[in-house]
């Protein structure tokens, strides 16, 4: 089976540079197993059965056991990868940034939205419904939670909206938490445990239905896109490995595992599409320091 895709792999690639006897070579040096990391935006039901079945289709695509690994945080799972204890994993654009510098890690694909049909999606701030907080201004005074410091949208974007606008979260809310997820903050905002949280329209749509509905709350502020969630690989395995992962991704298609994850899919990407959020990341430390 491991052979066979690729040479589907190698008919795929235009610009492959090495030959099928090459990569079949190489591929005999995969390992037996393949772990699979998952940030943790949700929790760990919703996690398995959101990548559940891209996890089964990877591992049948490519002919080697796949197990996916969850962790109670972002940073085990940069952790894991540093530790070679997670050989790719799913990030979010600033986890994988710093796995990048941390671990070694090789963007391979990007994530297309389920709604734009762009490789991009868009962070937002939620309150509840009839709460009367609709407006920044609104929440000042009031419970906030941000998720990981190793998410994007839950935690580096709005810190970046919130120094340009001059506000300290510590001193403009009552009280401030990291909820560990995306799922969690939401959650929290839908039972009254904190007014206004920050999330992502992605994640928010991933709960749609079974954990709420829109219409519980409002969306108080939206940013402007934001480098779609990358696939990445380990850069020492072997380079077969990586091309057969990245084909394998790219023709994911299964409409039931895609309604689950809530994208359409993903494309080719790398490292640099990540460059914007290495700048993000610097403009944060320049406007604490001012």
């Amino acid at each position: 089976m491991r052979r066979d895709f690729l040479k589907k792999i190698v008919v795929a690639t235009t610009t492959l540079t090495l030959g099928i006897s090459t990569l079949i070579a190489d591929s005999a040096k995969w390992p037996e197993k393949l772990t699979f990391g998952v940030i943790p935006v949700a929790g760990s039901t919703s996690m398995k059965e959101n990548f559940g079945p891209l996890t089964k289709y990877l591992e049948d695509s490519l002919g080697i056991k796949v197990e996916m690994k969850l962790a109670g945080d972002y940073t085990g799972i940069i952790t894991g990868m540093a530790h070679n204890h997670i050989d790719f994993a799913y990030l979010g654009p600033k986890s994988y940034v710093e796995a990048a510098r941390r671990a070694n890690a090789e963007a391979l694909v990007v994530e297309v939205d389920g709604e734009s049909g762009l490789p991009g999606y868009r962070g937002t701030i939620i309150t509840k419904k009839g709460s009367g907080l609709k407006t920044l201004e609104d929440i000042k005074g009031k419970k906030w939670a941000f998720t990981s410091s190793q998410s994007t949208s839950g935690t580096l974007v709005p810190t970046v909206m919130f120094s340009k606008k001059r506000i300290d979260p510590k001193k403009y809310f009552s009280k401030v938490i990291y909820s560990g997820g995306h799922e969690a903050s939401i959650l929290s905002v839908k039972a009254g445990k904190v007014d206004a949280a920050s999330t992502n329209n992605l994640d928010f749509n991933r709960g749609l239905g079974k954990q709420w509905t829109k219409d519980e709350f409002n969306v108080i502020y939206t940013s402007e896109l934001i480098p779609g969630a990358p696939v990445a690989i380990k850069k020492e395995l072997p380079i077969s490995l990586k091309m057969a992962l990245k084909g394998a991704l790219v023709s994911y298609k299964d409409a039931e595992g895609l309604k689950r994850l809530k994208n359409k899919g993903f494309i080719p990407g790398d490292d640099s599409v990540y460059n914007s959020i290495r700048e993000l990341i610097e403009l944060k430390k320049k406007l604490k320091a001012q």
